[in-house]
């Protein structure tokens, strides 16, 4: 379908709501007053959609990792905001978009659906956090986004993104991210902008502003921040979506400052906001998840902060599933004890508007019939919700031209962009080679005046590479086969962890950030017989005191193909990045770090905001 305007084809505009002229506050309230219990709870769901090949509805159920087909969820429980799971090219995402449009106008009030997506303009491919950019522009993680640390980049790329996301139909960013990277081992890391709460807080604001515009309008890809009121210091690193990682932890007295980069997000207008998982252990505030914490939710975000927005709480607080084969409890941390039933009372007591990663209207249904939920909390929340779509255009626009995407999606010039992030978020963390016997450490900032610069590379040198494909590089220099045949040795690691079991969870890197002994012999047995640049990508703080020592040099990335990082390596575009995080020297050190602080650490290998240049 390629009207835009194609509402009409389905839906006679008889009522105030479907009049475009009409002022938005008095269509909410038209529509609003027309609504059953039924249809506001299913405006009250969001829950994650897998498209078909070529952008096909998926009916057979044995096909869907999910219960229900997105039809079914559509047209029998009024749902009609949807997560779209995995990738897909741009054209055929923009045609199931279409087609799930179709099916909600021929619903009896005809209320469009609100598509979101969490990142997929980056590397990660974790079905609990991010897709890879399949189709779309592709710029190093938000943590590379911070290393070059230009607020102005930020907003270009939240442009870019949100055109591509226009394009295909989504109108709701699952993200940004802006929890503070303070406790090393955590696993969700690489989706922020660091450890430091004033840059972030600087870089959300135009990210915010690149998505949304100054304020929300039919242009703008609305932003669901998260995760309030910061995710990052769990105890011993471990991730609450998992019950071993239910705890938030504050030894340092922190949780202020964990809570400025929201304070900017506010101010920058965000559209929504996600509680996490975490409960806070120790605080002023109730040991329960933050989805279902009426202090956070109610007393801190809205009542102190002024937020009006749309709340919507992280992905399964209420329902047990089975995702990828692994069985996952509900999230339902501090009330585990409770019901079905009364969880959702409790997260709408809370002041949350929208239940993440669930598809259970009925229970909303119920409380009201019980007389446990009254109908006018519903129509606060709903009212909420109605007001986006409006906002957003979805009622007078829901379609777009697919044929359209091959000129808005992935275009040359947004692939450009985003190789030249790539490579400009480029870490130089050591770029003098040592004296064969000098015991110097390799961080010391004093470099012996005899020690030559590594980089830039000279181009045409004979190069041996591992982890980097030889075609690539045999653009830069001459590939030979032996690290004994090189001039120089270029290799490409990633930060370590330790493998989890289950489908869902093996994608959490977690736990240890130091090399074993056995993957670490033979890096440095390649250094000692040739001198040796490391590219490692930093999605965590890696430990990695032996190799900052042994390596000619060393950099780090934070997602970039390996054309860019070479680009980086020989020269032909400048790397800027400076560390949004300071690397560790044992994990002993990062065991004694307090959990909320950044630069905690007593005697790092390198420090935050590190970073060489040539």
């Amino acid at each position: 379908m390629t009207d835009t305007t194609a509402r009409t084809r389905f839906r006679a505009a008889t009522c105030p709501y479907e009049d475009a002229s009409l002022p938005i506050e008095e269509r909410v309230a038209d529509l609003l007053g027309r609504m059953t219990v039924e249809e506001k709870a299913g405006l009250m769901f969001q829950t994650i959609a897998v498209m078909g090949p070529e952008g096909t509805l998926l009916e057979d159920k044995g096909s869907l990792p999910f219960e229900f087909t997105v039809r079914e969820m559509i047209t029998e429980k009024g749902m009609n905001h949807f997560n779209l799971l995995g990738g897909g090219r741009p054209e055929h995402i923009a045609q199931w978009h279409n087609r799930i449009q179709e099916l909600a106008l021929e619903t009896r009030l005809g209320i469009p659906v609100t598509l979101s997506t969490d990142p997929r303009h980056h590397f990660t491919d974790n079905p609990g956090t991010a897709a890879y950019a399949e189709g779309f522009s592709q710029y190093p993680e938000t943590l590379g986004l911070a290393a070059i640390g230009d607020e102005e980049l930020v907003r270009e790329f939240a442009d870019l993104m949100r055109r591509e996301y226009l394009a295909v139909g989504i109108r709701l960013a699952l993200h940004p991210q802006i929890d503070l990277a303070t406790e090393p081992r955590w696993s969700r890391i690489n989706g922020t902008f660091g450890e430091d709460a004033e840059l972030t807080g600087k870089l959300v604001a135009a990210y915010i502003r690149g998505a949304q515009g100054e304020t929300l309008n039919t242009e703008s890809v609305a932003c669901m921040t998260k995760h309030f009121p910061g995710g990052g210091p769990q105890l011993d690193g471990e991730d609450p979506h998992f019950p071993y990682g239910r705890e938030q932890v504050y030894p340092g007295g922190n949780f202020d400052y964990h809570l400025e980069p929201f304070r900017k997000a506010l101010a920058a207008g965000t559209s929504q906001m996600m509680p996490y998982y975490g409960m806070p252990i120790e605080t002023e505030h109730e040991a329960v998840a933050f989805g279902f914490n009426k202090g956070i939710i109610t007393g801190l975000l809205r009542e102190q902060l002024g937020f009006d927005g749309i709340v919507c709480t992280d992905w399964g607080l209420i329902s047990d599933a089975n995702i990828m084969g692994q069985t996952m409890p509900a999230r339902a941390w501090g009330v585990e004890e409770s019901s079905v039933p009364d969880r959702v009372l409790r997260v709408l007591e809370a002041g949350c508007d929208q239940f993440g990663g669930e598809h259970i209207p009925e229970q909303i249904v119920d409380l009201v019939a019980a007389g446990r939920l009254s109908e006018e909390r519903l129509d606060r929340s709903v009212r909420r919700l109605l007001r986006e779509k409006f906002v957003l255009g979805l009622f007078d626009h829901p379609f777009v031209d697919p044929t359209a995407t091959a000129g808005l999606v992935g275009t040359d010039a947004g692939i450009a962009a985003g190789l030249r992030a790539q490579s400009r978020s480029v870490t130089v963390l050591k770029n003098t080679s040592v004296r064969k016997g000098s015991a110097r450490d390799a961080s010391a900032p004093d470099a012996s005046a005899h020690d030559e610069p590594v980089l830039p590379l000279a181009e045409g040198i004979r190069v041996y590479v591992q982890g980097v494909d030889a075609d690539v590089a045999a653009g830069y220099g001459t590939v030979v086969a032996t690290p004994e045949q090189a001039d120089v040795a270029i290799v490409r690691i990633k930060t370590p962890f330790e493998p989890r079991e289950g489908g869902f969870e093996q994608f959490f890197h977690a736990g240890s950030l130091e090399f074993t002994e056995a993957e670490l012999t033979p890096i440095l047995d390649l250094c000692a017989t040739v001198p040796t640049v490391l590219d490692i990508y930093l999605e965590r703080p890696a430990v990695i005191p032996e190799i900052a020592d042994r390596s000619a040099a060393l950099v780090a990335n934070y997602g970039c193909a390996d054309a860019p990082l070479l680009d980086a390596l020989f020269g032909r575009v400048r790397p800027e990045g400076r560390l949004p995080f300071e690397l560790p020297r044992s994990m002993a050190d990062v065991r004694a770090q307090r959990s909320d602080v950044p630069r905690d650490g007593k005697d790092p290998v390198f420090p935050f905001g590190h970073g060489l240049t040539y």
